[in-house]
Parts: structure tokens; C-alpha cells; sequence
């Protein structure tokens, strides 16, 4: 039994209120809902101020989760990008006491399979970036926060304004005086690519007399460069590729050399993400920087509110235009436009969002 000389603990509560110490645990951390009456989590309270009971470090840990861990799941551990939310992520979580693990699932793998026998039991809470939300299914219980997917998702998330970036990339280039855009885009089913996609569409439409044809391939260089070759090779040929992703942008570099093409002065190129790989190409490439640390961080710390029984809003961030070598004014003398806009949608279909 406690005394006014020593400190109380969950047990002197847990006897105060006539319940368990697994009860205390599941009502000061909040997740009594559902598993305990209303009365008992009340009488548990009430047992806590009566005591004096003030919760410890150990004590915190129920409020903020048992295990003070955290799981981000993203598509793949090789894309540099994914390395960057990590470390924005794992440098939030430390400041309050919680480590993150990464769980690599592929985006086309359907629901992800919890590496825990008991994923509640092992992790408090999970980060899942650039994946839709019915891929956790199989977590069902687990506090979520969304990174880079569907704003319309249930869960809480953080976005950036694609969207955005894409209408700033087209304001440039139009400006450059290029009316024939080509897409090399990404075939991959997932919100940020479609959401890039439809914001070129829409902002190429706002361009008078301006086209645009698209080819979609894989995220890979040798994919990318095929899809750019075939757009090259093209009637009207475009003289500006707005390319998905920095390492497409590559491809691009690659089918336009091949034809040869010189950048930007036969053709301008521009990439997206902003990785490292943008700087190292020769010219530079104009992109769209994301910030992928502060993407990490800002996910990490609305899971920590939902975690105290908070509810986070969802939150978009904005990307920057990074303008480089790789973009130049217009040839001065390309085939001119038939059509106000065109869309042509060749290669692999993409998914209907």
C-alpha cells in the first residue's frame, strides 16, 4: 500500500479502483473506449487524483503508447526520397522519446502482411507514405497517418501540393515560349502520380494553342527513355517533357541525346522530386523540389497528437520550382499546333484514380 512518504503506482490505483493494472494501463493511455465501461475508466480517474498519482516516464509511455515505436511503411528502401522522410521522421520521433522502424511493402503487393505477431502490441502507431490506405488493412486498431497519398482518406495526412508545383512547372515553360508539351509519366497506381497528371492536363488546357501527348513507363531510366523516345518520334514532336520523376528526366536525356537532340536548346526537359541524382545530370535539371525530411516530420508529429487522443487536420506542403540548365526558350521554329488542346494517352494505361 502506498503511504504519504512514497510515490503511488499503477498498482496503488489499480486497488483503489477494485480494477486491474491492465485496466489502469488501457484507461490512462487512452484506449479504454470499447474495451472498458465508461464507469470504470471514471472510477480509474478518480482513483489517479485521489492518490496523487503523477505518471512517471514509464507512466507516459501508456498515455503515448507501450512501446514507443513506430512503423513506417513506404514502397521501396532504394529510392533516396524515402530515405529523406525517414530521417525527418526519426529525427521528430526522437525529440519525444519514440524510435521508427521501416517496413518496405511494394505498392502493387495488395494489403501489406504485419511483420508482428501482434502489430498493437509491438508498435504504437504507423506511418505509411506514397501507398493508399486500404494497403493496411491488415491494421486494423493501429492509430495511421498518410504521407503523400489521397487527402480524401479517412486517416489523417500530409501531402504535398502537387498540384501546384505541376501549374508552376507549365507557367514556366510557357513562358519559355513552348506550346507542344509532352508527359513521360509514371505507371504507377498511386495518388501523388495521378494528382501530377491531372494538374498538367489541366494546366497545359489553360495554354492557348498548346498540346500535349503522353507516354507512360515504368520508374526506371531504360523504361523512361523508351517512353521518351516514342514521344520524340512523334509528328509535332514535343519541345518541352515534363517527366514525373528526376530519374524519368534521365530517360529523357538519354532518348533525346540518341536522337540528337541537344538540351535545352532542341528541347527542354524538367523532373520532379528534386533528388540528387537532378544536379548530377548534365545540364542541370529544372524540377520540382519536395521536401521530403519536413514531409517525415510533420507526419510524425500528427501521429504523436493522435497517439495523446488528439485530432491532427490534414496538412499540405509546398513544393519549390528549381529552375536549372535543362530548360531554354522554345525552338523558334516548331510545326505549328492544329488543336487548341490534345491529349493522347498511349504505352501502358494507368489506373483510373
Amino acid at each position: 500500500m502506498s503511504s504519504q512518504h512514497s510515490r503511488p503506482t499503477s498498482r496503488d490505483v489499480a486497488k483503489a479502483a477494485g480494477v486491474s493494472q491492465s485496466t489502469v494501463s488501457l484507461v490512462l493511455g487512452g484506449k479504454w473506449p470499447g474495451r472498458v465501461s465508461p464507469a470504470t475508466a471514471a472510477a480509474v480517474h478518480q482513483a489517479a487524483e485521489r492518490l496523487g498519482y503523477r505518471p512517471n516516464r514509464a507512466a507516459r509511455s501508456l498515455r503515448l503508447g507501450s512501446t514507443r515505436t513506430v512503423m513506417l511503411v513506404v514502397p521501396t528502401l532504394t529510392a533516396t526520397f524515402f530515405g529523406a522522410v525517414y530521417e525527418g521522421a526519426a529525427r521528430a520521433a526522437a525529440r519525444h522519446g519514440f524510435g521508427v522502424v521501416a517496413y518496405p511493402w511494394p505498392d502493387d503487393a495488395g494489403p501489406a502482411d504485419s511483420p508482428f505477431a501482434a502489430a498493437h502490441e509491438a508498435i504504437d502507431g504507423i506511418l505509411a507514405s506514397s501507398l493508399a490506405e486500404d494497403v493496411l488493412s491488415g491494421f486494423a486498431g493501429v492509430p495511421v497517418v498518410m504521407l503523400d497519398s489521397d487527402p480524401s482518406a479517412e486517416a489523417p495526412t500530409v501531402v504535398f501540393d502537387v498540384q501546384d508545383a505541376m501549374r508552376a512547372i507549365v507557367a514556366h515553360l510557357a513562358g519559355l515560349g513552348h506550346r507542344r508539351f509532352g508527359h513521360v509519366a509514371t505507371s504507377i497506381d498511386q495518388w501523388t502520380f495521378h494528382a501530377r497528371g491531372r494538374a498538367l492536363a489541366d494546366a497545359v488546357a489553360d495554354v492557348p494553342g498548346a498540346t500535349l501527348v503522353r507516354e507512360d513507363a515504368a520508374l526506371d531510366v531504360a523504361a523512361a527513355k523508351d517512353a521518351a523516345a516514342r514521344l520524340l518520334g512523334g509528328p509535332d514532336r514535343p519541345t518541352a517533357l515534363v517527366c514525373d520523376d528526376d530519374v524519368m528526366a534521365a530517360g529523357a536525356y538519354k532518348a533525346a541525346r540518341a536522337r540528337g537532340l541537344e538540351i535545352p536548346r532542341d528541347l527542354s526537359v524538367t523532373g520532379f522530386d528534386d533528388v540528387l541524382l537532378a544536379a548530377a545530370l548534365e545540364p542541370e535539371l529544372t524540377t520540382v523540389r519536395l521536401p521530403a525530411g519536413e514531409l517525415g516530420a510533420a507526419g510524425m508529429d500528427a501521429l504523436l497528437r493522435l497517439l495523446e487522443g488528439g485530432r491532427p487536420g490534414s496538412l499540405s506542403l509546398p513544393g519549390e520550382l528549381v529552375v536549372r540548365g535543362s530548360t531554354g526558350p522554345a525552338p523558334e521554329a516548331p510545326a505549328p499546333a492544329t488543336k487548341a488542346v490534345s491529349t493522347v494517352a498511349t504505352g501502358q494505361g494507368r489506373k483510373k484514380a
